[in-house]
């Protein structure tokens, strides 16, 4: 009886965990397609969801740590139950970039874009990807998709720099456009660290897998 009640426990925390994913990818994509229509209708919506993923977060500490309690796990079912806290940490800080990609939206209220966005959303159509096969990876403990992780995330960071690239020399050619190719900069940064987060998961499915922490970022 008591692995069936700890094998429940670690089913819904599992199904916390995707819902969490889940609700996090599509606070990214949302915040990206705000951007492009500098919606900030939809910006605002997005900030106030942010309550939601916190929620989720704290739901998944407070099942993790019941089991630890009343169960005792040891070896890999304790390291599943502690890498369920940390993914939970960087899906929660993921929501939170994304959050602050919405915030610039509000920022550029009635300005129109100084250039049309092609890098910015590929990087997170890419990230999107990540956060989502990051969390099938340790659904499925599947190391090799965790290790994927980091040649996406070298992708997403080449990316980043051919946007700091072009914005910057648009900043030179045209000092009108310096306030809002900044702020568009730092979209590429939230998102850029977006991806750092989804390879953060992919270490910690590595060292579920194997109890070895590796170096992916």
């Amino acid at each position: 009886m008591p692995r069936k009640e700890f094998d429940a426990g670690l089913g819904e925390l599992t199904k916390l965990l995707e819902g969490m994913g889940n609700a996090t990818e599509q606070m990214l994509k949302e915040s990206i397609d705000a951007l492009l229509q500098i919606d900030v209708n939809k910006a605002r919506e997005l900030i106030q969801r942010d309550a939601e993923i916190n929620n989720m977060e704290e739901r998944i500490l407070d099942v993790g740590s019941k089991l630890i309690l009343t169960q005792q796990p040891v070896a890999k079912d304790l390291r599943r139950i502690l890498v369920a806290f940390k993914i939970s940490s960087d899906l929660e800080r993921m929501a939170d970039l994304a959050v602050d990609v919405a915030k610039v939206v509000l920022r550029l209220e009635g300005q129109k874009l100084v250039k049309p966005l092609i890098d910015i959303p590929r990087m997170g159509e890419t990230v999107q990807q990540m956060i989502f096969e990051s969390i099938r990876s340790y659904l499925e403990e599947n190391v090799d998709l965790a290790y994927k992780m980091s040649k996406d995330d070298d992708i997403v960071d080449q990316l980043y720099s051919q946007i700091v690239r072009e914005l910057f020399t648009l900043m030179v050619e045209d000092p009108k456009t310096v306030s809002q190719a900044m702020l568009l900069t730092f979209v590429g940064r939230y998102i850029e660290r977006i991806a750092d987060h989804a390879t953060n998961i992919g270490e910690s499915v590595v060292f579920l897998v194997t109890g070895k922490r590796p170096e992916l970022n």
